[in-house]
């Protein structure tokens, strides 16, 4: 498949409509019939569902438009990188990060960079380590901050100045919210929103023994805003890091950290052996700079 025709079954996807398509990409209606045929004939699949004046994909599909969309990612962080001049450094800088106050020191940076080189554009993509790994291996991030520990042998990386501290969100009239910690033995009778991340599900595990298996976990989350809706709503408790969720007087929240649970310290990692347009060189050169290193 060509790059042109990756584009075109995007479109189509996204509108629904070969007639809407159409119209988006300024080409004829049976000319991009034929190319979607044309892709359908040379993959061996039947990728959309027609019905009426609305189509679909197939599960066959949604993979394709999975697929298609990082290759269309990928070429256009490809070219981007390569229009920066030298005397005017643009382009593009992408960075993958779960929720953590550790953000702050990106923010710091962009704000600096900003000032000298108002031409940088920064990408910034939420996920939990699974979902920022995948994207990097697949280069359509420059950079990734994770939670340790997690497995560096494929990245360079640099530890952050930040570090997380888990614990319990729960509403204010909970009782445990009169306590100053959480103890094991108060996670064995409530109901958990728990994070998908695996660290987390290790660092738990660990943290209350052999009782793991006895928590009443009754939903998984990856990013706190919609666990945070949940447990205001009564739903349950969240595990969580601190800093994520506002707790103040104007907030039905609480948050309160696990007894003797270790911070978790952050890192940002990038591919080994990556070469670096000039945007994404000096965002390093700049974080690192922040940190003193």
């Amino acid at each position: 498949m060509e790059l042109r025709e990756y584009r075109y079954f995007l479109a189509v996807a996204r509108e629904e409509s070969i007639t809407k398509a159409s119209e988006f990409l300024h080409i004829s209606q049976p000319g991009l019939s034929k190319v979607i045929m044309n892709i359908e004939e040379e993959l061996g699949k039947k990728l959309f569902v027609r019905e009426n004046r609305k189509i679909t994909l197939t599960d066959d599909g949604i993979l394709l438009r999975k697929r298609a969309q990082e290759i269309v990612d990928l070429v256009d962080k490809t070219e981007a990188e390569f229009i920066s001049v030298d005397n005017d450094i643009s382009g593009e800088v992408f960075i993958g990060g779960g929720e953590t106050e550790g953000m702050r020191i990106i923010a710091k940076t962009i704000k600096e960079l900003n000032n000298n080189y108002p031409n940088i554009h920064y990408n910034l993509f939420s996920g939990n380590a699974q979902d920022v790994t995948e994207k990097l291996d697949k280069g359509l991030l420059d950079f990734g901050i994770l939670i340790e520990p997690v497995d560096v042998t494929k990245y360079e990386y640099i530890h952050l100045p930040f570090s997380d501290t888990w614990g319990l969100l729960m509403r204010k009239d909970n009782p445990l919210s009169k306590k100053d910690f959480i103890e094991p033995n108060d996670l064995l009778n409530i109901p958990l929103i728990c994070s998908r991340q695996v660290f987390m599900e290790n660092e738990l595990s660990n943290w209350i023994g052999s009782d793991f298996n006895k928590l009443n976990i009754i939903s998984t989350y990856n990013l706190i805003f919609n666990a945070a809706l949940m447990v205001d709503e009564g739903v349950g408790c969240a595990i969580t890091l601190d800093k994520l969720v506002n707790t103040g007087e104007d907030s039905d929240l609480c948050f309160r950290p696990l007894k003797n649970s270790k911070k978790s310290s952050l890192i940002l990692v990038w591919k080994k052996y990556q070469v670096f347009s000039k945007s994404s060189q000096k965002f390093l050169d700049e974080l690192k700079n922040q940190i003193k290193i």
